[in-house]
């Protein structure tokens, strides 16, 4: 039964605005408090921002002097930077059934969109466009890239209208390789995804993409999808099949096979992931974002400084 309808003249904030909101407090307002506004080392990997090296000229700063160069050639040699440049980000969201599940903080569905809402956010202040590509009930539903934080609500409120969709999952590897075909400038892409998809295209389709742009591989999980609790016998459902199975989680062996199961899948994604040559961020519904995104901001920086 619906509530009673708002008081007169009280505007009630839509989904995607709210969700804004509270990650503006709760996760980029720390992460200024962290980097002091410097977000560049986030996302932004050299690749994308790093126009040439050139020798050195007095006056230039001895920080950007590359030492590997210099080793190589005997002369002093900078990093010459694009100062202005325009990048597009996109966002490969899956919101397939398998994503609607959760044990502890949020649901794995809920995390992808607070991350979206996060990388698109970030993007944006740097002053370039952010589009996405979400993948639901057999669909892929394209939003082209813009700037502007109108942008962002417009892709979280289409990634909660997929999230909310029955049907059959859609293929990962078809939305990349979409990406693949159609773009033409170098850009910035984030695949957010469990990876839990059976058909393993995703990973030919991952190092195509990664071998022109530059590739994040967003991985979301949930702890109980890697231990199996103790709680006797429970019923299992495939929520992509709709397929049940009881099991009997205090026996030893369906223990021992639940872990074998899990250890091959993780070491899986890890080839796939390497073998693209990716940055892989992992995220777990149990935790918020910022450490998460911090940690993976060191890793990058500490790239950058190389």
């Amino acid at each position: 039964m619906a509530g009673p309808p708002p008081p007169s003249g009280l505007r009630v904030k839509p989904p995607a605005a709210e969700l804004l909101r509270r990650l503006q407090f709760t996760v980029l307002r720390r992460l200024d408090g962290f980097l002091f506004g410097d977000y560049s080392g986030v996302f932004y990997g050299p690749s994308l921002d790093l126009a040439e090296v050139r020798q050195y000229q007095p006056g230039d700063e001895v920080r950007r002097i590359d030492w590997n160069v210099t080793a190589r050639t005997g002369t002093l040699h900078v990093r010459q930077y694009r100062e202005e440049r325009e990048i597009t980000a996109w966002l490969v969201v899956d919101c397939s059934a398998s994503m609607r599940f959760g044990t502890r903080r949020v649901l794995k569905s809920e995390l992808a969109l607070e991350f979206a809402a996060t990388a698109a956010s970030i993007v944006i202040r740097h002053g370039d466009k952010v589009g996405a590509v979400a993948l639901g009930d057999g669909r892929l539903h394209l939003i082209p890239p813009r700037s502007g934080r109108q942008q962002t609500l417009r892709i979280l409120d289409s990634l909660m209208g997929m999230s909310s969709l029955e049907g059959r999952r859609s293929s990962l590897g078809e939305g990349l390789e979409h990406l693949s075909k159609s773009l033409r400038r170098k850009a910035l892409i984030f695949v957010v995804s469990d990876f839990l998809d059976e058909d393993k295209s995703w990973e030919s389709a991952l190092r195509r993409l990664a071998q022109r742009h530059e590739t994040i591989a967003v991985r979301i999980f949930d702890p109980a999808e890697r231990e199996l609790p103790k709680a006797g016998e429970i019923r299992l459902r495939d929520p992509e099949s709709g397929e049940e199975v009881w099991l009997d989680t205090d026996d030893l062996r369906v223990r021992a096979a639940h872990a074998a199961l899990v250890k091959q899948r993780e070491e899986g994604l890890l080839r796939a992931f390497r073998a693209a040559r990716v940055d892989y961020l992992e995220l777990s519904t149990a935790q918020e974002l910022v450490q998460p995104l911090l940690r993976f901001t060191l890793r990058r920086k500490g790239r950058r400084s190389v």
